[in-house]
């Protein structure tokens, strides 16, 4: 179709629109934590983050949404392929365009807020002091959550122009109680990203934790596609049979 844009233009949004989504959200940890210095962290300053994080999905999705559907998120774009919806010859390249998305979002933090971004920990998601399986668990369900409402609002009765805030809604809700066990990563490209700037820029990386944070999200993205197929599935969902002549 003329109007269809191409798939190269697909991946490049997709890379952009994970850039941003890495600039703006996890470069909103290390700015917080230079601006206030020795001061402590609160629940505040949470909030912020996680508004900052809303923000940047809510514009992307209007600005990119028409483009590549603004996955930004291989978690998104596993489900949307498990369940049928995106094709599994795509799912490369999608994958690829968001981490290496994701990597130039985490220098353009670097790049602005200087070494001491990457002093403060440049935002990178971890976990410490609790188990591994519990670091599991609120990475699954953070992710599950915003997954099967990306479902929801691209639901062919969904409420038509509300796609971006919703997101963003539950992006802002799903932060605030899974960021104190894991930072709430809740996207794979998000968790990577960050961790290999952070290791060039000679920081600490735990990367004994990225297949846990990986194997969470990317496994609560394709239940949540299944959940919500089950959910939502009526008579006209199912494909008609043809009868033979």
């Amino acid at each position: 179709m003329a109007d269809e844009p191409s798939m190269t233009q697909k991946l490049l949004t997709e890379g952009v629109g994970t850039a941003f989504l890495v600039f703006v959200g996890v470069g909103a940890v290390p700015a917080t934590l230079i601006v206030n210095g020795k001061a402590p962290f609160t629940m505040a300053d949470l909030g912020m983050i996680s508004f900052a994080f809303a923000t940047v999905v809510v514009a992307t999705v209007y600005a990119f949404g028409h483009i590549s559907g603004n996955h930004i998120n291989p978690a998104v774009t596993i489900g949307l392929a498990v369940t049928k919806k995106f094709p599994w010859r795509d799912v490369p390249g999608y994958l690829a365009a968001q981490v290496l998305g994701a990597i130039v979002g985490a220098a353009a933090i670097l790049g602005v807020l200087g070494h001491k971004a990457s002093d403060v920990g440049l935002g990178v998601a971890s976990y410490s002091g609790i188990p591994t399986a519990q670091a599991f668990t609120a990475e699954f369900v953070g992710t599950f959550v915003l997954v099967v409402t990306v479902f929801g609002v691209i639901h062919r009765k969904a409420a038509a122009g509300f796609a971006g805030v919703a997101i963003g809604l539950v992006v802002f809700a799903a932060i605030i109680p899974v960021a104190p066990a894991t930072g709430a990563s809740i996207n794979p490209a998000r968790t990577f990203g960050p961790m290999l700037v952070q290791q060039l820029a000679g920081g600490t990386v735990h990367w004994n934790q990225l297949p846990v944070y990986w194997a969470a999200e990317l496994l609560a993205g394709a239940a949540a596609g299944l959940l919500y197929g089950v959910l939502s599935r009526t008579p006209a969902d199912r494909p008609v049979e043809r009868v033979a002549a």
